[in-house]
């Protein structure tokens, strides 16, 4: 550990938990205020200042976010994006350049800069209003506590806590800063967002031995919570020199994970980008030496590079994502950046946390021994809903219990109050959690706490210590005036000191076979991964009995089973992913039997004896080491881990070329969130700082939602790489008629860059986009994810573009070819003005929007015929093709659209042609589905695939 600062050392706020050369645990009660130079009084007010002056406010740094004009200038970064620009400047250049100026040219250069700045506000507007959802992490600090200043009680701002300071903490309370207690009275706190133990941990004031910090039983730490008892403590590390502060460092440290489908867009960019640079340069430098005006075969060139860079394909991606997000929403996943989308459904491993995110995080009775026999408790959580089967055998022991314990249950607020799910996860424990599972078993069984409290008012209490493992109350009788011991703790130590049993109502003596039989009994419910607690009772002469009197010659009631349950949800979610072939692994802070039951009741663990590693044998672990465990057996639980091992395994198994989900809810989830591919967060349960590292929010903290959010991710990819088949082979059918023209000798292209530009924002964007909604296909989740390497463009996806696009380039080169022969004219006569060349680019343009309509049928699936699945199946796709079609009717006959477009119309029978070479290609994609599903039965399905 790090030496402790005291005030005045240095510069900084303490780092540790170390003072005077010694760890502060080891310190006595009365020394830690000369350690930390303070008093029992607290500091003065001006010390205070002082020190806050010094050390800076008890708050951690907020997140650093990118500035709104920096976030929207970073969507001009994408290749995509700098490529147009560029063209759109050497456009403007080439308009200022022509004599007489071309207004095509510089319609061009409009058009080209305004799909940039079209593509960046879609971009800039998911992401903003997604990343606006993400809440502060100050939520996580309490906003006030209470210290002691000049010997009086006051309540300050967290944020003006410094070391020194004598905070007062009680049940209820949220601590802080990390604290060394100096009185402690049957406290208890929740360490769960820290450490992920779900378990409330027992304190002392009293020095202990040296050891590692979050282990000290005598400290507190920020983002815990007292779960019992009263206290004293002194703050000696605040803010970022806290340990939750430490693992935020930690998040913050750790780079933000590109995606799969971020690191394919980006190389396919590139290819596409230099493709497009590389044959507009060849045609360049080809026409030049023909005689061609320097300009025009510039903006001609120009035009080529135009036509094969997808400028709708930004758009369609951001806002196909989108729809990933809003279906998403629906099913309560906050999606905070949109190519996360696409990365769940690339998932091959689930790192997950225990408590919060496989569990409830609420303790619950579930099974009741007494009497001989066993009763099952219905209902899960803190909410007292549900029964007890028989409950007249089990009331004196749920009694005893209650009576037995210091714990509340809190109801919901009256407005919350019905008989919603909702409404049950609002009720609360104020206390122990262990303890209020006792009071909510035996509101079920019709026993109200308060009144039986009422009835026998407390008059004495031993208090719970790990020696005796177990807690006593003395309680006095309204009615007739007797005093009664109640008393609770573990089965074996209780046990020892019983003389007698209840037995169906009656007193018997504990016989060595009632013994046996009833350490069977407890036996039988620890297999099934039950904490295991027994209650008993006595009559005691009054209120001053010793605590050994109270303790013993006991009657023993019963035992009670309980457990932090399952979400009812999880099992069939993890059936799921393992269908899908994502391997999950349990990673805990908890005890590895707590681990292992609870993985075993959600179906992660299914073999007789799965491969449990603790956090202290990853120490001792190196990297080879490490990689060799985690390509070992699938069924892995990693138990008492820290948040450093989380993350040191997540970027292991990412080591392997696994794309890792990780899913927690506490600070202490926090790095491996931000660490992983996608960091998924609970958002009802989690804290602030797991919901901040994460790019996915669970709002209703449902981990069947992983599974959902894998099948829409992997429909996301699915018809990305749908509408990239469309979008791509209609660039070669722009391409192919002006590489045709100019080794023909056809002075004038057959496609202008503005037609282009108009059919692939204002003809095919709209179609993509129904493309990108296409619901997810049925077998999406029997398909085993897909490699890291794997590419957008696989050797499938290349063929079936050369496949539609071929067959579409040839029809508008016949079209077009037709047209100029047709006329008769020799082609140095011909000019842009001329009627026919009007047409016959008219014709052109027309032929590549028909035939996407029915490019737009046949990309719909891979194998299976499209007649099969229903022309009429998706509706937005046919209304997005009928209105390319409207729009290229409207350029064709509208004059005003005429003169920007050069366009002429078309007679009923040039339709009718396009529209029988649309049907051709339909036709002969029909047939080599037709093929694959008679020749190739065993393929896998899927696009491009």
């Amino acid at each position: 550990m790090t030496q402790l600062l005291t005030p005045g050392d240095g510069p900084g706020p303490p780092t540790g938990a170390e003072a005077a050369g010694s760890p502060l645990q080891t310190v006595a009660p009365g020394d830690v205020f000369a350690a930390l130079d303070t008093s029992p009084r607290g500091l003065g007010a001006a010390d205070a200042v002082t020190r806050r002056d010094r050390y800076g406010p008890n708050e951690l740094p907020r997140a650093g976010r990118r500035g709104v004009w920096r976030q929207l200038a970073a969507q001009f970064t994408d290749l995509f994006a700098i490529v147009l620009l560029v063209a759109s400047a050497i456009t403007f250049l080439a308009y200022a350049l022509q004599q007489p100026p071309d207004a095509g040219t510089f319609r061009l250069a409009v058009a080209i800069l305004a799909v940039v700045v079209l593509n960046a506000s879609i971009g800039f507007a998911q992401e903003y209003s997604a990343e606006r959802t993400a809440q502060s992490l100050q939520a996580m600090v309490p906003h006030t506590c209470r210290v002691l200043r000049d010997g009086e009680r006051r309540e300050v701002p967290a944020r003006e806590l410094v070391p020194g300071d004598v905070v007062v903490l009680e049940a209820g309370d949220a601590v802080s800063a990390d604290c060394r207690l100096v009185e402690a009275h049957e406290v208890s706190v929740n360490n769960a967002a820290l450490t992920g133990e779900s378990d409330a941990v027992g304190r002392t004031g009293d020095a202990e031995a040296a050891g590692p910090l979050l282990e000290a039983r005598n400290c507190v730490f920020m983002g815990t919570d007292v779960v019992a008892g009263t206290a004293k403590a002194v703050v000696f590390a605040t803010g970022p020199a806290t340990e939750f502060g430490r693992i935020f460092r930690l998040a913050s440290a750790a780079p933000g994970q590109k995606t799969p489908l971020q690191l394919q867009v980006a190389s396919m960019a590139r290819r596409v980008a230099g493709v497009a640079l590389a044959i507009g340069a060849a045609l360049f430098a080809v026409r030049v030496p023909t005689g061609q005006p320097f300009v025009e075969t510039f903006v001609f060139a120009l035009g080529v590079m135009v036509a094969l860079v997808p400028e709708g394909l930004p758009a369609t991606l951001s806002v196909s994502l989108a729809i990933g997000v809003r279906r998403m929403a629906r099913r309560h996943a906050l999606v905070k950046k949109l190519l996360a989308v696409e990365a769940l459904g690339s998932t091959t491993v689930v790192c997950t946390d225990k408590t919060g995110t496989l569990t409830q995080a609420e303790m619950t009775v579930t099974q009741v021994w007494a009497g001989g026999a066993s009763h099952p408790v219905s209902g899960v959580g803190y909410a007292p809903v549900g029964e007890v089967t028989d409950p007249l055998a089990v009331r004196e022991l749920l009694r005893a219990a209650a009576l037995c314990s210091n714990a509340r249950l809190v109801p919901p607020l009256a407005a919350d109050q019905s008989g919603s799910r909702a409404g049950h996860r609002s009720w609360r424990v104020l206390g122990d959690t262990t303890e209020g599972a006792l009071l909510v078993a035996a509101e079920k069984a019709g026993i109200d706490p308060a009144a039986e409290e009422d009835a026998a008012p407390r008059v004495a209490e031993n208090p719970f210590d790990s020696v005796r493992k177990m807690m006593s109350t003395v309680h006095r009788s309204r009615d007739s005036g007797t005093y009664h011991a109640y008393v609770k703790g573990a089965p074996q130590e209780l046990l020892a000191r019983c003389t007698g049993i209840d037995w169906k109502g009656e007193r018997r003596a504990l016989t060595d076979e009632l013994r046996a039989e009833v350490v069977a009994a407890n036996d039988e419910l620890a297999s099934q991964g039950l904490r295991v607690l027994a209650a008993a009772w006595r009559p005691v002469s009054g209120s001053d009995v010793t605590q050994d009197e109270a303790e013993s010659g006991l009657t023993l009631l019963g035992l009670l089973g309980m457990l932090d349950p399952p979400r009812p949800e999880v099992s069939a979610a993890v059936d799921a992913c393992r269908q899908a072939g994502i391997r999950i692994v349990m990673v805990t802070g908890d005890h590895p039997l707590t681990a292992e039951a609870v993985a075993r009741r959600v179906d992660i663990v299914r073999q007789a004896a799965p491969t449990v590693v603790t956090g202290a044998s990853l120490d001792s672990m190196d990297d080879d080491a490490l990689d060799g465990l985690l390509a070992g057996p699938a069924e892995l639980l990693l138990c008492r881990v820290s948040p450093e091992h989380k993350m040191r395994v997540v970027t292991a198994f990412q080591r392997r070329g696994e794309v890792v989900a990780v899913t927690g809810d506490g600070a202490n989830d926090a790095p491996a969130l931000k660490h992983a591919d996608i960091g998924v967060a609970m958002g009802a349960s989690g804290t602030d700082v797991a919901r901040e590292a994460a790019v996915m929010v669970l709002l209703d903290d449902s981990f069947a939602s992983i599974a959902t959010a894998v099948r829409l991710g992997r429909s996301v990819y699915q018809n990305i790489r749908k509408f990239l088949i469309y979008l791509f082979s209609h660039n070669i059918a722009e391409l192919v008629p002006i590489l045709a023209a100019t080794f023909v000798g056809f002075p004038l292209v057959p496609i202008t860059a503005v037609q282009i530009l108009a059919i692939d924002l204002g003809s095919d964007v709209l179609p993509a986009l129904a493309l990108g909604a296409e619901p997810p296909e049925p077998d999406v989740m029997d398909r085993p994810p897909r490699s890291r390497r794997e590419r957008l463009f696989s050797a499938g996806v290349m063929g079936r573009i050369l496949f539609l696009g071929g067959i579409q380039a040839l029809g508008v080169c016949v079209v077009f070819f037709w047209h100029i022969h047709a006329a008769g004219i020799p082609y140095s006569r011909f000019t842009e003005d001329d009627a026919v060349y009007r047409e016959a680019i008219t014709m052109v343009q027309a032929g590549i929007v028909v035939s996407q309509f029915f490019n737009a049928l046949a990309v719909r699936t891979e194998r299976q015929s499209v007649f099969r699945i229903g022309l009429l199946s998706n509706p937005w796709l046919l209304a997005a093709g009928c209105f390319g079609i409207g729009l290229m009717a409207a350029i064709s006959y509208l004059p005003a659209l005429q003169a920007v477009f050069h366009t002429a119309p078309l007679a009923a029978a040039d339709w009718a042609v396009l529209a029988g070479f649309g049907a051709l290609l339909l036709a002969a994609e029909e047939t080599r589905k037709w093929w694959l599903r008679s020749h190739r039965p065993g393929a896998r399905k899927g696009a491009g695939r």
